[in-house]
């Protein structure tokens, strides 16, 4: 029985949510990470992949992401929080289980007996292309099962916030949990590499398949965790008056408006007439990419234009160091808006903004990682470093506009289509990479790009991409919306 003295102690559930959320988006993150740092130097030598066999995996991923992204989160609406929660992970972890049966397919689907004797097929004859294509199906499908549930992921989790935050916290604990992705690309490079090489030493498969076993196996464990611990916050016994009172500070009836928004929704094509659906779209359309580029493409750059293979320390060193980065500044992004709102009384989508422009200048700096590196390969770990800790604080306040305009039951729905447009950028970036890299590297000094040749040319492209994309997609949101206006229904 919860007390309803009003000088009962405030009890804190909410931020063990955020810690269930937090280590839920670091798992996907993690499994999301284990193609990126083996495919390089474990996977693509067995399979005799090339930049764009990679580059056509990873925007395969991106835009099934982005399909499943546009009804995962009328999904988590319709089956609730904790239901939706539970199938998203237990889909993604199957997924990322699965990619480890795709070498041992392969080796019986073209008749080797070995993974050794598939990886001495000479490259570039008729029997290699045969096993790369072979193989690329099969982690397009272990993909595509990846994608469909990773793609519940981040609806559950914005619905969850919104569930368990006022309005001027939201932005803040997104940060936080959202911070769960800067963590597991940190985490990633200095664990799955060892464990890819461990079992390869131990003569186990080509030992990443055990690593996407390993990793793909703690969502199972979260689930746990989960079917537990969570429960609407009205309904929660760890929840006391108190708490959901301040949950519930931003409603004039809490009791009632709560009820009111859980029942009520909003049609699914109804969405896409409001200029807010829009600005949202424009945000995660040309910045989701950026980071994608980043976390897929980040370790092979510093194999490819170093020489620093994943697993050796130097490896692990650099993409530690810029996760770490990342990591650390991009929580205080979230802060950013609270402080605003706190301190100089702004409303918290105005806060929210004002943040988001200053955020939107960091990638800027990803305009001087290919010529900086030319000095030394800490140069651009420190760069993109710099330039992802300013997506994440972007993309943590970005989130947070949804609760800011929408009614409760349309937060997945709407974060959904978001995620969507999101996954359609990256596909284009990705596989755009992709194919950029192996052409560039191919022509050789015949490609040339402001003062760089071949494939050091291509990366100097996509960096430039990447650091206008935040501006523009600021500028057009601010368009779009250029004051606070929530929607009723």
């Amino acid at each position: 029985m919860k007390n309803n003295t009003s000088k009962e102690l405030m009890t804190n559930w909410r931020w063990w949510m955020v810690v269930l959320l937090f280590v839920a988006t670091t798992v996907n993150y993690m499994d999301r990470q284990v193609l990126s740092l083996t495919w390089k130097d474990f996977i693509a030598p067995e399979f005799h992949w090339t930049d764009n066999d990679y580059g056509t995996i990873t925007a395969f991923f991106s835009i099934i992401y982005a399909i499943c992204m546009l009804f995962a989160g009328k999904f988590v609406d319709w089956m609730g929080t904790k239901k939706g929660y539970l199938w998203a992970i237990g889909v993604w972890s199957f997924g990322a289980v699965i990619h480890a049966a795709c070498g041992w397919a392969t080796m019986h689907i073209e008749g080797y007996e070995s993974v050794a004797a598939m990886a001495a097929v000479e490259t570039g004859s008729a029997a290699a292309l045969a096993i790369a294509s072979v193989s690329v199906w099969l982690f397009l499908a272990a993909r595509a099962i990846l994608a469909l549930g990773e793609a519940g992921n981040f609806p559950a989790a914005i619905k969850t916030t919104a569930e368990y935050f006022p309005k001027k916290d939201r932005a803040f604990a997104t940060s936080i949990f959202n911070a769960g992705a800067s963590v597991g690309a940190l985490v990633a490079p200095a664990t799955i590499p060892l464990l890819a090489q461990f079992f390869k030493d131990k003569g186990i498969g080509g030992g990443w398949e055990m690593a996407f076993i390993i990793i793909g196996a703690l969502g199972f464990i979260w689930m746990g965790f989960w079917m537990f611990m969570y429960d609407k916050p009205q309904k929660s016994k760890y929840v006391n008056e108190a708490e959901l009172a301040y949950i519930q500070q931003d409603e004039d009836e809490p009791a009632q408006t709560e009820t009111a928004e859980e029942t009520k929704s909003i049609p699914f094509l109804k969405c896409f007439t409001y200029r807010q659906t829009w600005s949202f779209i424009a945000g995660k359309f040309f910045t989701d990419g950026v980071w994608w580029f980043y976390l897929f493409w980040a370790p092979a750059y510093f194999s490819d234009q170093f020489g620093y293979k994943s697993s050796s320390g130097m490896g692990m060193a650099l993409i530690v160091t810029l996760y770490a980065i990342v990591t650390v500044i991009s929580i205080f992004g979230g802060y950013l808006p609270k402080l605003f709102v706190e301190k100089k009384g702004m409303h918290p989508y105005s806060g929210r903004m004002l943040a988001m422009l200053i955020f939107a200048f960091f990638p800027l700096l990803a305009l001087f990682a290919q010529p900086m590196g030319q000095y030394s390969a800490w140069w651009p770990a420190i760069i993109i470093g710099l330039a992802g800790a300013g997506h994440q604080a972007w993309s943590a306040n970005l989130f947070s506009t949804v609760g800011d305009m929408f009614p409760k039951s349309a937060i997945a729905t709407i974060t959904g289509i978001g995620g969507m447009a999101g996954g359609v950028g990256s596909f284009l970036i990705n596989k755009g990479a992709g194919w950029l890299f192996t052409y560039s590297e191919n022509a050789g000094a015949a490609f040339s790009f402001l003062g760089f040749e071949g494939k050091e040319a291509g990366y100097m492209i996509v960096f430039c991409i990447c650091a206008v994309a935040y501006l523009i997609a600021w500028s057009i949101m601010k368009a779009l919306v250029p004051k606070y206006k929530k929607i009723e229904e």
